[in-house]
């Protein structure tokens, strides 16, 4: 897939990887529109790219992501890419008084409730066009959970299953949206610092192997570490979803 002359929105895209990424695409020629919840982090990261705008909006909320969609929908009617990147966190342990139930539901509403909302009110647009993409940011813990991270590791569990199952429907209907899920493993960004992540991979890392899998179409991006993980235990994903789905739908 080109990507080059895109119109891409990236949820969470005023810093860490959603600013990186969008720095790659608007550098070659693509207009980029990002979104977050701060208009200071929104309005100075805009300004340091190219070919760039900006939209205040929390996607955990109905009201915002209406919103969006409907800015998206009149200013930017050729939408090609849509990069679900925003995400929330908690790094603690399970037991007694852990809050499980609030932080799960923080993380399941950020990490894939929100994502799967945004997804299916843009997919109309993005099915206009000739080529066109859906990219959600999982992790490596959505192969196999963190202890220190347990309820984020479920998020983007249920993320990837999503991802997974989108893009065989999709390709099932004859669509032209492809799906992509960019699976980085710790990255050293502002989001992380939490969970150490002063000792992970840059971000820029990150953005240019998903640069580099629209190139060659490569849908699942094992980033780094997760690269060697998946070939250690894993095999085969897009085999069993479609060997799971036979002869149904």
């Amino acid at each position: 897939m080109n990507t080059a002359n895109k119109t891409v929105l990236i949820t969470g895209g005023g810093s860490g990887i959603g600013f990186e990424i969008a720095k790659l695409f608007s550098r070659n020629g693509s207009r980029v529109i990002i979104t977050g919840r701060s208009e200071a982090r929104l309005k100075d990261a805009a300004a340091k790219l190219q070919n760039t705008g900006y939209f205040v909006a929390d996607v955990t909320k109905a009201e915002d992501t209406d919103k969006l969609v409907n800015h998206i929908n009149t200013s930017y009617p050729t939408l090609d890419v849509l990069i679900n990147n925003a995400g929330s966190a908690s790094a603690y342990n399970l037991g007694e008084n852990a809050g499980i139930f609030e932080k799960a539901s923080e993380e399941i509403l950020t990490n894939y409730l929100a994502v799967a909302r945004l997804t299916e009110k843009l997919l109309p647009l993005l099915n206009k066009q000739v080529e066109a993409a859906v990219v959600n940011v999982t992790s490596i813990v959505a192969l196999a959970p963190a202890f220190t991270i347990p309820t984020y590791s479920a998020s983007k569990a249920a993320l990837r299953s999503f991802t997974q199952i989108l893009r065989f429907t999709l390709d099932k209907q004859g669509s032209s949206v492809k799906v992509f899920e960019l699976m980085p493993p710790l990255v050293n960004t502002d989001f992380s610092k939490e969970i150490g992540g002063e000792n992970g991979i840059a971000p820029e890392v990150v953005a240019q192997d998903l640069l580099n899998a629209f190139e060659s179409n490569t849908y699942e991006v094992h980033v780094g570490q997760t690269a060697d993980f998946y070939k250690g235990f894993y095999a085969g994903t897009e085999q069993a979803v479609a060997a799971l789905n036979q002869g149904r739908g």
